[in-house]
């Protein structure tokens, strides 16, 4: 696939052929990702792009985002379709009703920073856009509609592993709990969609999600990945004692497709390797592990303004992957390969840009 490296594009068309996603029922179908210049979203629709040129034939992709040019650059890479806009705005995607459409809702602030420097505008846009995708897709009849939650939404549970039903304590007076607030709230109205307008909504709760494709700025995966590609010490802001759960992305994009092609209406689904659950600072031993010339190590460095970066408070639960394993899902990489595989990527991303630029 051009536009991506080697190892990416292998991730691409390994899951776009996995034998346990029925693809087919994509065929001559239409199929729109919203967040498309995101992490997940673009991971999706670069592979149902791959899907729609293999066994889901005559299928239509289309991207929805803010960025124009990661938009363009999305299109040249797989040849789907974008439309750019606040998602609080009419979408302008124009939809055959005679063809199925299935609609997958990526978009979202996922920035911790952001969750507690700007609470207000996160919990607004999310309820708002939500709104708007969910009653846009009712108005086209979708024949389903995919909202991709977050492990977050949780909360503090009693129990050492935590499934669909298992939602614990959020502290709403910490501007920080406006993220898996404002998913519990989207996730309630997915629920009333179906209730009062029969629109077959769907709900992933996505553990962490890293691997090939993901950019090299942002988040903790990114930021030890980052350290172990240069040999340097792989830095942890705190002990570390939170338990994360954790999904490499091509494994995620297929967790995605078969919710939207198996799962049930109103169905809630984890989406998590549980052979990849672990405190955070066993994932910073992995990517140290992983790290060129292997010299790094994990070491705590507590920042001086660590209270305004947003953390989550220390949890300790392994999300349950059952009910998608029944569907057929079986991840295929695991934490050494997601840190292995994303270096890889940016060596692959760095030596191609070194080069345009000779």
């Amino acid at each position: 696939m051009p536009g991506v490296s080697d190892v990416f594009g292998e991730d691409i068309e390994r899951a776009a052929a996995a034998p346990e996603v029925p693809w087919e029922l994509l065929s001559d179908a239409t199929a729109v990702v919203t967040g498309a210049t995101g992490l997940v979203g673009g991971a999706l629709a670069r592979v149902l792009a791959a899907a729609g040129a293999g066994r889901a034939t005559g299928l239509r992709v289309v991207g929805h985002g803010r960025d124009l040019g990661k938009g363009a650059a999305l299109a040249r890479d797989c040849g789907a379709e974008f439309f750019a806009s606040d998602i609080r705005e009419p979408l302008g995607v124009q939809v055959d009703r005679d063809k199925p459409l299935y609609v997958f809702h990526c978009a979202a602030t996922t920035a911790s920073s952001a969750m507690v420097s700007s609470p207000v505008e996160l919990m607004a846009s999310a309820a708002l856009g939500t709104a708007n995708v969910l009653d846009w897709a009712w108005r086209n009849g979708a024949a389903c509609f995919v909202y991709l939650s977050s492990m977050e939404v949780y909360g503090r549970v009693g129990s050492e592993q935590a499934r669909e039903q298992d939602l614990g304590y959020l502290d709403l007076r910490r501007a920080r709990s406006s993220y898996p607030e404002s998913k519990r709230f989207c996730e309630c109205l997915c629920a009333c969609y179906l209730a009062s307008r029969g629109l077959a909504t769907k709900v992933a709760r996505l553990a962490l999600t890293f691997g090939a494709g993901s950019p090299q700025g942002g988040g903790v995966c990114a930021q030890f990945a980052r350290s172990a590609a240069a040999g340097e010490d792989v830095v942890l802001h705190t002990e570390g004692a939170s338990m994360w759960n954790y999904c490499y992305i091509a494994d995620a994009v297929k967790g995605l497709a078969l919710i939207a092609l198996r799962g049930e209406p109103g169905g809630v689904y984890n989406v998590a390797n549980p052979d990849m659950s672990m405190t955070i600072r066993e994932m910073a031993e992995v990517a140290a592990r992983c790290s060129v010339g292997g010299k790094s190590r994990a070491v705590v460095r507590a920042p001086d303004d660590i209270a305004e970066r947003g953390y989550l408070t220390d949890l300790g639960y392994k999300l349950d992957a059952g009910k998608l394993m029944a569907l057929g899902w079986r991840p295929a990489y695991g934490m050494e390969d997601m840190f292995r595989r994303a270096i890889a990527d940016w060596a692959a991303a760095d030596e191609g840009q070194a080069a345009r630029e000779e």
